[in-house]
């Protein structure tokens, strides 16, 4: 266990003050320095994973190479590291009870009564070294979600005051990151709130290591010194951490507040070379220096909660910033588009990409906006059930297949152009039992898909139960609408697109879940690329 160092992030005051971002952050700048660092997220929450949650609920649900359902910030974990991440990098208190429980059944406790100490912490903890016990890592960072005090996250917490005992103080530390509010009515930071949130940590048995602290004002000296005093810190560990014009500021917020350097003398690793993160300040630079500008609309369900659709809102700032060009996401609800208010809504749109989903509210809003941006050569982007409205559409007023639909939102329909996988015929369970994970995607060469990716082979991640109809390919080829990606053992149509339009092709696979900062997705650098020449050649 021992031969990873482990850090606990945890959370106090107030849910949501970004507890992924600043484990995402330092593990940015400890990798730049030449350490190989993962992470990784524990939930409260008694769901097995979120894939059966709302989005609503949740935000987006991540899907990892191996078919993980997972929480979104996975992918700020891959986006920061451009690593990819596991099953093993999310757990959630249901998963760990369910663990115990098919031990109980089989009788691996040998008759003992099962309880939350030892054997639910014991799991817990089996899964906080799990990575560490591999010896890919040299530093394992562990978001433990929700807030310290949380009834839910008890025994993760207790799991952290073990873990600390089992690989040694000097194998381990605890980063708190907290919130510092500033009351503008007394024109003052106040305190009180860490230092209770502290007292809290402390009635667990944990002293923080270092705090980090949100704030919207910067903090003087006083409050650091106080802040060093009551929770027990050392000065130069209470780290400010201000609001922040883009989550990707906050790797060099962090660096120069020290963190890593803190992170390095608390372990006493050698300080291997200064980060090496000249590439992430180009990043930085092209994001707030763009020379072009375009509009997108995001067409939805669940556009009031963007975080319903985070890896496609931070694919469109690689791909921008590739392209030093500001990507203007509009949020637009699919329940609002009508025949009658899809002109006003999209004309001053320069391009279009109709998001994922499930279920047919809003399903008749995207057909709309992709008949109208097909018809106007707008430039259009399908992700999921975005490439299966966009078969749908096409079927109804090109094909003139009246009433063709999706089987998922008519199981009578006369014309099912999207069908229920064969195999997803006989499941009853929803959780976990999706085509989920990486699969083979073979390209035609005449295809804008193999002019994005320069290769005939790719791998993509897919979450859906629905596929395009196979029966119905004949028809739709011979109508103008191509098959430019299949999956070479099933011959499931992946990639659909029409070559005379400007820009019109639709995944069956989830191309954000790819993109990092690093690498940023070559199908979001091709859509975008079109859109801004697009653009160009209607203002000239």
């Amino acid at each position: 266990m021992a031969s990873a160092k482990y850090i606990f992030v945890t959370g106090g005051v107030t849910s949501s003050l970004g507890k992924g971002i600043i484990a995402a952050s330092l593990a940015n700048l400890l990798q730049a320095r030449g350490y190989r660092v993962t992470i990784q997220k524990f939930d409260p929450y008694l769901n097995v994973d979120p894939g059966t949650l709302n989005p609503y609920e949740h935000g987006e649900c991540y899907v990892t190479d191996d078919g993980a359902e997972t929480d979104l910030d996975l992918g700020h974990y891959e986006r920061f590291l451009n690593t990819p991440t596991s099953q093993a990098n999310n757990v959630t208190t249901g998963r760990i009870y369910y663990n115990v429980i098919t031990k109980e059944r089989r009788g691996d406790y040998l008759g003992k009564t099962v309880q939350v100490i030892p054997h639910i912490t014991d799991e817990i903890k089996r899964n906080f070294f799990k990575l560490g016990e591999t010896g890919d890592y040299d530093i394992v960072i562990t978001e433990i979600g929700g807030c310290v005090g949380d009834i839910e996250s008890l025994p993760f917490i207790e799991a952290v005051r073990q873990a600390r005992w089992d690989v040694g103080e000097s194998n381990c530390m605890v980063i708190h990151l907290t919130l510092i509010p500033y009351l503008s009515a007394a024109k003052e930071l106040k305190t009180k709130p860490t230092q209770h949130s502290v007292k809290q940590l402390l009635e667990a048995g944990i002293q923080p290591d270092i705090l980090v602290c949100r704030s919207e004002k910067s903090l003087p000296n006083d409050i650091r010194k106080k802040l060093a005093l009551f929770c027990n810190v050392q000065l130069n560990s209470v780290i400010e951490a201000l609001d922040a014009d883009t989550i990707y500021d906050v790797p060099m917020l962090m660096r120069k507040e020290k963190l890593d350097e803190r992170v390095l003398a608390k372990f006493r690793l050698p300080h291997k070379e200064q980060p090496q993160i000249d590439e992430w300040r180009r990043f930085l630079s092209k994001v707030k220096n763009p020379t072009n500008e375009v509009n997108i609309g995001l067409v939805g369900k669940y556009v009031e909660l963007p975080d319903a659709y985070k890896s496609i809102a931070e694919a469109f700032i690689h791909a921008g910033a590739h392209l030093e060009c500001r990507v203007n996401v509009h949020w637009i609800s699919s329940e609002t588009i009508t025949s009658k208010t899809v002109n006003r809504t999209l004309k001053d749109m320069d391009g279009v990409l109709v998001a994922p989903g499930f279920g047919e509210r809003g399903f008749e809003g995207k057909i709309e906006a992709i008949r109208y941006v097909r018809e106007n050569d707008i430039p259009f982007f399908g992700i999921c059930l975005g490439m299966q409205c966009a078969v749908v559409e096409f079927a109804r007023n090109v094909l003139g297949l009246e009433g063709a639909t999706s089987s998922e939102m008519d199981k009578e329909t006369a014309h099912p152009v999207i069908d229920l996988m064969e195999e997803q015929k006989n499941i009853q369970d929803y959780g976990g039992t999706m085509r989920l994970g990486a699969y083979d995607c073979k390209l035609k060469k005449n295809s804008r898909s193999y002019s994005a990716y320069g290769d005939t082979e790719i791998k993509e991640r897919h979450r859906h139960r629905y596929e395009f109809n196979n029966k119905y390919l004949k028809d739709y080829e011979a109508a103008g609408m191509k098959a430019a990606g299949t999956n070479p053992d099933s011959g499931l149509v992946e990639i659909m697109e029409i070559p005379k339009h400007p820009y019109f092709v639709g995944v069956q696979f989830h191309p954000e879940l790819k993109s990092t900062v690093m690498t940023p997705h070559p199908l979001f650098i091709s859509f975008i690329d079109a859109v801004v020449k697009s653009k160009k050649n209607k203002l000239n």
